[in-house]
């Protein structure tokens, strides 16, 4: 009932304009009530992006055929992902924005949702290693860590209204892109570290 009237009040008001106890009252029960389950808006919301995450993992488990090519795997993730988000964009607009002005108890949050991506995407990677379809000494924690953070850092411009949500979802598909094809013209040179 919380979320469902935090969802409408959203949608009505904008996230500025909802308040916890506008949402109490929505949902009908006492604003004290509602502090026992959320603390701040922001928390709703990342319940909201959490059940979206949860649907898109099932979803890609669902179709997912392991045995594909990773890169093939990769860009499936990101679709089933890409897909969730844009049906839903109001609400991911305001989630992302609210994911960047946190208080330390959603910030956890937060990082616990990115962790689990990152876990997932890993997952496919660390397949794709043992199916050789990338080489044996990748990092696959910090491959995977990158393709979040640039396919995360991605929906920036897209939320804030300046591309597409095809040239959203192509983004992310050029991170998948430069991981398969590296970014360097000599791979074997040394170490710039």
């Amino acid at each position: 009932r919380i979320r469902e009237a935090a969802r409408g009040l959203f949608r009505e008001r904008g996230f500025d304009g909802a308040t916890l106890r506008a949402i109490a009252e929505r949902a009908e029960m006492g604003a004290s009530s509602i502090y026992r389950h959320f603390q701040s808006k922001e928390e709703l919301l990342i319940d909201e992006l959490s059940e979206m995450q949860e649907e898109a993992w099932t979803r890609f488990r669902a179709a997912d055929d392991r045995d594909r090519p990773t890169e093939i795997r990769l860009r499936e993730f990101f679709n089933a992902q890409h897909a969730l988000l844009v049906a839903d964009r109001d609400l991911t607009t305001i989630a992302l924005r609210a994911t960047t002005k946190t208080e330390a108890r959603v910030a956890k949050r937060v990082l616990q949702l990115h962790d689990r991506t990152i876990g997932l995407l890993m997952e496919i990677l660390q397949r794709g290693r043992m199916k050789n379809h990338l080489a044996k000494d990748i990092d696959v924690l910090e491959t995977a860590r990158v393709l979040f953070h640039v396919t995360n850092g991605a929906r920036i411009p897209w939320a804030n209204g300046m591309v597409t949500d095809d040239a959203l979802r192509d983004s992310m598909h050029q991170a998948v892109d430069l991981l398969f094809r590296g970014v360097g013209v000599n791979r074997g040179s040394a170490d710039p570290r």
